[in-house]
Protein backbone atom coordinates (compact mmCIF):
# COMPACT_ATOMS: atom_id res chain seq x y z
CA UNK A 1 0.00 0.00 0.00
CA UNK A 2 1.32 3.38 -1.24
CA UNK A 3 1.83 6.08 1.22
CA UNK A 4 -0.99 9.18 0.45
CA UNK A 5 1.28 11.66 1.92
CA UNK A 6 4.73 11.92 2.39
CA UNK A 7 7.69 14.03 4.30
CA UNK A 8 10.55 12.26 2.88
CA UNK A 9 13.86 13.47 5.80
CA UNK A 10 16.86 13.10 4.89
CA UNK A 11 19.52 12.38 7.87
CA UNK A 12 22.24 12.72 5.55
CA UNK A 13 21.15 16.60 5.39
CA UNK A 14 20.68 16.68 9.28
CA UNK A 15 24.03 15.28 9.75
CA UNK A 16 25.89 17.24 7.42
CA UNK A 17 23.96 20.32 9.16
CA UNK A 18 25.07 19.17 12.31
CA UNK A 19 28.50 18.57 11.42
CA UNK A 20 28.67 22.57 9.70
CA UNK A 21 27.56 23.74 12.64
CA UNK A 22 30.36 22.71 14.81
CA UNK A 23 32.51 23.94 12.19
CA UNK A 24 30.71 27.33 12.92
CA UNK A 25 31.10 27.27 16.72
CA UNK A 26 34.23 25.06 17.12
CA UNK A 27 35.62 24.73 19.72
CA UNK A 28 32.38 24.68 21.99
CA UNK A 29 29.90 21.82 22.36
CA UNK A 30 26.78 21.61 19.86
CA UNK A 31 23.50 20.70 22.16
CA UNK A 32 21.22 19.08 19.26
CA UNK A 33 17.71 20.37 19.91
CA UNK A 34 14.92 17.77 18.53
CA UNK A 35 11.72 18.38 20.45
CA UNK A 36 8.53 18.40 19.52
CA UNK A 37 9.08 15.52 17.57
CA UNK A 38 12.61 16.43 16.30
CA UNK A 39 10.46 19.84 14.53
CA UNK A 40 8.28 17.72 12.95
CA UNK A 41 11.39 15.86 11.37
CA UNK A 42 11.07 12.59 13.98
CA UNK A 43 12.61 13.31 17.01
CA UNK A 44 14.49 9.61 17.32
CA UNK A 45 16.21 9.66 13.76
CA UNK A 46 17.08 13.14 13.90
CA UNK A 47 18.31 12.80 17.37
CA UNK A 48 20.89 9.38 15.56
CA UNK A 49 21.44 11.69 12.37
CA UNK A 50 22.53 14.65 14.69
CA UNK A 51 24.58 12.23 16.71
CA UNK A 52 26.42 10.91 13.60
CA UNK A 53 26.95 14.67 12.87
CA UNK A 54 28.79 15.21 15.88
CA UNK A 55 26.48 16.32 18.38
CA UNK A 56 27.41 16.46 21.99
CA UNK A 57 24.31 16.57 23.87
CA UNK A 58 20.46 16.53 22.46
CA UNK A 59 18.02 18.85 23.82
CA UNK A 60 14.19 18.37 24.45
CA UNK A 61 11.33 20.18 26.31
CA UNK A 62 9.89 17.79 28.48
CA UNK A 63 10.35 14.81 29.98
CA UNK A 64 7.82 12.31 28.01
CA UNK A 65 10.05 13.62 24.67
CA UNK A 66 13.09 12.51 26.79
CA UNK A 67 11.98 9.45 28.08
CA UNK A 68 10.88 8.30 24.47
CA UNK A 69 14.83 8.75 23.36
CA UNK A 70 15.95 6.45 25.85
CA UNK A 71 13.48 3.81 24.97
CA UNK A 72 14.80 4.10 21.71
CA UNK A 73 17.79 3.19 22.82
CA UNK A 74 20.06 6.48 22.68
CA UNK A 75 22.17 7.36 25.70
CA UNK A 76 24.02 10.47 24.62
CA UNK A 77 23.95 13.29 26.82
CA UNK A 78 19.97 14.51 26.99
CA UNK A 79 19.05 17.48 28.95
CA UNK A 80 15.06 18.38 29.17
CA UNK A 81 13.92 21.47 30.75
CA UNK A 82 9.84 22.44 30.71
CA UNK A 83 8.18 20.76 33.69
CA UNK A 84 5.39 20.60 35.86
CA UNK A 85 4.63 20.41 39.72
CA UNK A 86 5.27 16.60 40.46
CA UNK A 87 6.97 15.60 37.22
CA UNK A 88 8.92 12.36 37.52
CA UNK A 89 12.09 13.75 38.08
CA UNK A 90 13.20 10.47 39.89
CA UNK A 91 12.64 8.43 36.85
CA UNK A 92 14.63 11.27 34.64
CA UNK A 93 17.63 11.00 37.58
CA UNK A 94 17.30 6.88 37.16
CA UNK A 95 17.62 7.22 33.23
CA UNK A 96 20.91 9.47 33.38
CA UNK A 97 18.36 13.04 31.60
CA UNK A 98 19.72 16.35 33.05
CA UNK A 99 17.48 18.54 34.29
CA UNK A 100 16.60 22.50 33.28
CA UNK A 101 15.67 23.80 36.69
CA UNK A 102 13.90 27.39 36.43
CA UNK A 103 12.96 28.34 39.92
CA UNK A 104 13.97 27.55 43.82
CA UNK A 105 10.74 25.71 44.44
CA UNK A 106 11.70 23.26 41.23
CA UNK A 107 15.47 23.41 42.45
CA UNK A 108 14.14 21.72 46.07
CA UNK A 109 11.79 19.18 44.53
CA UNK A 110 14.46 17.70 42.01
CA UNK A 111 16.87 17.90 45.25
CA UNK A 112 14.39 15.57 47.31
CA UNK A 113 14.56 12.92 44.13
CA UNK A 114 16.40 9.75 45.74
CA UNK A 115 19.39 9.95 43.84
CA UNK A 116 21.69 12.44 42.45
CA UNK A 117 20.44 14.88 40.24
CA UNK A 118 22.34 16.75 37.38
CA UNK A 119 20.54 19.88 36.77
CA UNK A 120 21.60 22.97 34.37
CA UNK A 121 20.15 26.14 36.79
CA UNK A 122 18.42 28.71 33.99
CA UNK A 123 18.30 32.25 34.91
CA UNK A 124 15.95 35.16 32.86
CA UNK A 125 18.10 37.29 31.09
CA UNK A 126 14.95 39.50 29.53
CA UNK A 127 13.17 36.69 27.49
CA UNK A 128 10.83 36.43 30.18
CA UNK A 129 9.87 33.31 29.94
CA UNK A 130 11.01 30.57 32.05
CA UNK A 131 14.41 30.75 34.35
CA UNK A 132 15.09 32.75 37.73
CA UNK A 133 14.65 36.60 37.75
CA UNK A 134 17.78 38.82 38.84
CA UNK A 135 16.62 39.41 42.26
CA UNK A 136 16.33 35.77 42.88
CA UNK A 137 19.53 34.63 41.29
CA UNK A 138 22.02 34.57 44.71
CA UNK A 139 19.33 32.88 46.40
CA UNK A 140 18.30 30.14 43.89
CA UNK A 141 22.26 29.71 43.37
CA UNK A 142 22.62 29.74 47.20
CA UNK A 143 20.47 26.97 47.24
CA UNK A 144 22.19 24.65 44.45
CA UNK A 145 25.26 24.84 46.36
CA UNK A 146 23.64 23.72 49.29
CA UNK A 147 22.29 20.88 47.89
CA UNK A 148 25.27 19.93 45.81
CA UNK A 149 27.28 19.77 48.99
CA UNK A 150 24.37 17.40 50.55
CA UNK A 151 24.95 15.30 47.53
CA UNK A 152 21.46 15.91 46.32
CA UNK A 153 22.45 17.74 43.13
CA UNK A 154 25.32 18.33 40.77
CA UNK A 155 25.11 21.27 39.01
CA UNK A 156 26.06 20.57 35.40
CA UNK A 157 24.97 23.95 33.46
CA UNK A 158 23.91 27.34 33.81
CA UNK A 159 22.10 28.58 31.01
CA UNK A 160 19.67 31.37 29.61
CA UNK A 161 17.81 31.75 25.82
CA UNK A 162 17.76 34.70 24.42
CA UNK A 163 15.32 36.75 23.20
CA UNK A 164 16.08 37.36 19.20
CA UNK A 165 14.95 40.70 19.61
CA UNK A 166 17.92 42.95 17.67
CA UNK A 167 21.87 43.02 18.23
CA UNK A 168 21.58 45.87 21.14
CA UNK A 169 19.14 43.37 23.29
CA UNK A 170 21.35 40.05 22.27
CA UNK A 171 24.66 42.37 23.79
CA UNK A 172 22.52 43.43 26.57
CA UNK A 173 21.66 39.56 27.36
CA UNK A 174 24.97 38.29 26.92
CA UNK A 175 26.16 40.85 29.53
CA UNK A 176 23.51 39.66 31.93
CA UNK A 177 24.04 36.14 31.54
CA UNK A 178 27.79 36.99 32.10
CA UNK A 179 27.17 38.59 35.24
CA UNK A 180 25.11 35.68 36.36
CA UNK A 181 27.52 33.17 35.77
CA UNK A 182 29.93 35.86 37.93
CA UNK A 183 27.47 35.78 40.90
CA UNK A 184 27.18 31.92 40.43
CA UNK A 185 30.62 31.41 40.34
CA UNK A 186 30.99 33.90 43.46
CA UNK A 187 28.54 31.50 45.51
CA UNK A 188 30.84 28.42 45.07
CA UNK A 189 29.38 26.60 41.32
CA UNK A 190 31.65 25.87 39.18
CA UNK A 191 29.53 24.55 36.20
CA UNK A 192 30.85 22.76 33.26
CA UNK A 193 28.51 24.00 30.49
CA UNK A 194 27.48 27.76 30.41
CA UNK A 195 24.50 28.00 27.96
CA UNK A 196 22.94 31.25 26.13
CA UNK A 197 22.64 30.72 21.93
CA UNK A 198 20.69 28.94 20.25
CA UNK A 199 20.46 28.42 16.46
CA UNK A 200 20.30 32.87 15.75
CA UNK A 201 22.73 33.71 18.88
CA UNK A 202 25.15 30.69 17.95
CA UNK A 203 25.58 32.01 14.07
CA UNK A 204 25.70 35.86 14.58
CA UNK A 205 27.17 36.56 18.08
CA UNK A 206 30.46 34.80 19.11
CA UNK A 207 30.19 36.08 22.33
CA UNK A 208 26.59 34.19 22.98
CA UNK A 209 28.41 31.00 22.69
CA UNK A 210 30.25 30.07 26.08
CA UNK A 211 30.93 26.41 26.51
CA UNK A 212 27.55 24.94 24.32
CA UNK A 213 25.21 25.89 21.77
CA UNK A 214 21.85 24.34 21.39
CA UNK A 215 21.22 24.35 17.77
CA UNK A 216 17.46 23.66 16.54
CA UNK A 217 15.77 25.11 13.35
CA UNK A 218 19.39 25.02 11.87
CA UNK A 219 20.12 21.40 12.47
CA UNK A 220 17.17 20.85 9.86
CA UNK A 221 18.58 23.26 7.33
CA UNK A 222 16.32 26.22 7.91
CA UNK A 223 17.29 30.07 8.67
CA UNK A 224 16.28 30.59 12.56
CA UNK A 225 15.39 34.37 11.05
CA UNK A 226 15.59 36.28 7.68
CA UNK A 227 18.64 37.76 7.47
CA UNK A 228 20.52 34.64 8.17
CA UNK A 229 21.55 33.25 4.32
CA UNK A 230 21.94 28.91 5.55
CA UNK A 231 22.77 28.08 2.11
CA UNK A 232 25.70 30.52 2.15
CA UNK A 233 26.62 28.92 5.76
CA UNK A 234 26.00 25.26 3.44
CA UNK A 235 23.23 24.22 5.48
CA UNK A 236 20.47 21.99 3.63
CA UNK A 237 17.04 21.72 4.01
CA UNK A 238 16.20 18.31 5.26
CA UNK A 239 12.57 17.83 4.45
CA UNK A 240 10.56 17.86 1.26
CA UNK A 241 6.62 17.22 1.58
CA UNK A 242 5.26 15.92 -0.84
CA UNK A 243 1.70 13.92 -2.39
CA UNK A 244 0.40 13.07 -5.94
CA UNK A 245 -2.28 14.62 -7.75
CA UNK A 246 -5.39 12.55 -7.85
CA UNK A 247 -7.84 14.80 -9.72
CA UNK A 248 -7.10 16.79 -12.60
CA UNK A 249 -9.87 19.65 -14.16
CA UNK A 250 -9.66 21.79 -16.69
CA UNK A 251 -12.22 24.80 -15.89
CA UNK A 252 -13.51 27.73 -17.66
CA UNK A 253 -12.76 31.76 -16.68
CA UNK A 254 -14.56 32.87 -14.07
CA UNK A 255 -15.17 29.48 -12.11
CA UNK A 256 -15.25 29.70 -8.37
CA UNK A 257 -12.78 27.27 -6.58
CA UNK A 258 -13.28 25.83 -2.89
CA UNK A 259 -15.41 26.71 -0.01
CA UNK A 260 -16.83 29.97 -0.51
CA UNK A 261 -15.45 30.42 -3.64
CA UNK A 262 -12.71 32.88 -2.45
CA UNK A 263 -10.82 32.38 -5.42
CA UNK A 264 -11.98 33.18 -9.20
CA UNK A 265 -10.06 31.62 -12.39
CA UNK A 266 -8.69 34.68 -14.51
CA UNK A 267 -8.63 32.53 -17.22
CA UNK A 268 -9.10 28.84 -18.79
CA UNK A 269 -7.18 27.01 -16.44
CA UNK A 270 -6.06 23.42 -15.00
CA UNK A 271 -6.71 22.35 -11.41
CA UNK A 272 -4.94 19.81 -9.88
CA UNK A 273 -6.29 18.03 -6.22
CA UNK A 274 -3.22 17.42 -3.80
CA UNK A 275 -4.65 15.66 -1.11
CA UNK A 276 -2.97 17.40 1.71
CA UNK A 277 -5.34 19.95 4.35
CA UNK A 278 -5.16 21.52 7.27
CA UNK A 279 -5.44 18.14 9.28
CA UNK A 280 -1.72 17.45 7.68
CA UNK A 281 -0.66 20.56 9.39
CA UNK A 282 -0.95 23.07 5.75
CA UNK A 283 -1.69 26.14 7.09
CA UNK A 284 -5.15 27.50 6.12
CA UNK A 285 -3.86 30.88 6.34
CA UNK A 286 -2.36 30.03 2.93
CA UNK A 287 -5.28 29.80 1.50
CA UNK A 288 -4.99 31.65 -2.54
CA UNK A 289 -1.42 31.90 -1.54
CA UNK A 290 0.83 28.72 -0.97
CA UNK A 291 3.21 27.66 -4.01
CA UNK A 292 3.32 23.70 -5.39
CA UNK A 293 5.30 22.41 -7.73
CA UNK A 294 4.06 19.87 -10.08
CA UNK A 295 6.67 18.55 -12.42
CA UNK A 296 8.95 21.44 -12.11
CA UNK A 297 5.99 23.62 -12.63
CA UNK A 298 4.95 26.30 -9.97
CA UNK A 299 1.38 26.39 -9.30
CA UNK A 300 -0.51 28.33 -6.49
CA UNK A 301 -3.06 26.92 -4.18
CA UNK A 302 -6.48 28.11 -5.76
CA UNK A 303 -9.29 28.72 -3.21
CA UNK A 304 -9.28 27.70 0.96
CA UNK A 305 -7.21 25.18 2.46
CA UNK A 306 -9.57 22.41 3.59
CA UNK A 307 -8.98 19.80 6.10
CA UNK A 308 -7.69 17.10 3.47
CA UNK A 309 -7.01 18.81 0.70
CA UNK A 310 -6.21 21.88 -1.70
CA UNK A 311 -6.67 22.51 -5.18
CA UNK A 312 -3.55 23.91 -7.39
CA UNK A 313 -4.22 26.36 -9.96
CA UNK A 314 -1.35 24.98 -12.59
CA UNK A 315 -2.23 27.25 -15.72
CA UNK A 316 -1.51 25.24 -18.81
CA UNK A 317 0.85 23.53 -17.45
CA UNK A 318 0.18 19.80 -18.09
CA UNK A 319 -0.65 17.51 -15.31
CA UNK A 320 -1.80 14.07 -14.78
CA UNK A 321 -3.33 12.00 -11.83
CA UNK A 322 -0.19 10.51 -9.95
CA UNK A 323 2.34 13.30 -10.27
CA UNK A 324 3.77 14.59 -7.26
CA UNK A 325 3.20 17.83 -5.97
CA UNK A 326 6.32 19.11 -4.15
CA UNK A 327 4.76 21.70 -1.76
CA UNK A 328 8.20 22.59 -0.06
CA UNK A 329 11.12 21.15 0.08
CA UNK A 330 15.00 22.11 -0.50
CA UNK A 331 14.69 25.27 -3.16
CA UNK A 332 18.11 24.60 -4.43
CA UNK A 333 16.18 21.98 -6.58
CA UNK A 334 13.84 24.20 -7.97
CA UNK A 335 11.30 23.61 -5.51
CA UNK A 336 9.14 25.69 -2.47
CA UNK A 337 10.84 26.20 0.78
CA UNK A 338 9.38 25.65 4.12
CA UNK A 339 10.06 29.77 4.43
CA UNK A 340 8.26 30.31 1.02
CA UNK A 341 5.25 28.84 2.88
CA UNK A 342 5.92 30.25 6.16
CA UNK A 343 5.85 34.06 3.76
CA UNK A 344 2.10 32.63 2.56
CA UNK A 345 0.65 31.70 5.48
CA UNK A 346 2.44 34.86 7.28
CA UNK A 347 4.33 32.80 9.63
CA UNK A 348 8.02 31.22 10.49
CA UNK A 349 9.41 27.92 9.02
CA UNK A 350 9.82 26.63 12.58
CA UNK A 351 5.64 26.33 12.15
CA UNK A 352 5.56 25.08 8.53
CA UNK A 353 7.70 21.77 9.52
CA UNK A 354 6.67 21.30 12.90
CA UNK A 355 2.84 21.36 12.61
CA UNK A 356 3.00 18.59 9.80
CA UNK A 357 0.84 16.10 11.12
CA UNK A 358 0.95 12.29 12.56
CA UNK A 359 -0.90 11.66 8.66
CA UNK A 360 2.05 12.54 6.73
CA UNK A 361 4.33 9.51 6.64
CA UNK A 362 7.68 10.42 7.55
CA UNK A 363 10.04 8.33 4.59
CA UNK A 364 13.80 8.95 6.06
CA UNK A 365 16.95 8.56 3.40
CA UNK A 366 20.36 8.58 4.53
Amino acid sequence: MSDLRVATVSTAAISHNVETLRALVAPVQVMAVVKANGYGHGAVESARAALAGGANWLGVADLNEAFALRAAGIDAPLLAWLHQPGAAFGEAVRAKIDLGVSSLAQLNEVAATSDTAYVHLKVDTGLHRNGAFLDEWHQFFEAAVAHELAGRIRVRGLWSHLANAGAEHDLEQIEQFSAAIAMAESVGLRPELRHLAASEGAIKHPAARFDLVRVGISSYGLAPSADVDVAALGLVPAMTLSAPVVSVKRVTAGSGVSYGYAYRCERDTTLALVPVGYADGIPRHASNRGPVSINGVLGRVAGRVAMDQIVVDMGDATVAIGDQAVLFGNPATAVPSADDWAEAADTINYEIVTRIGPRVTRRYES
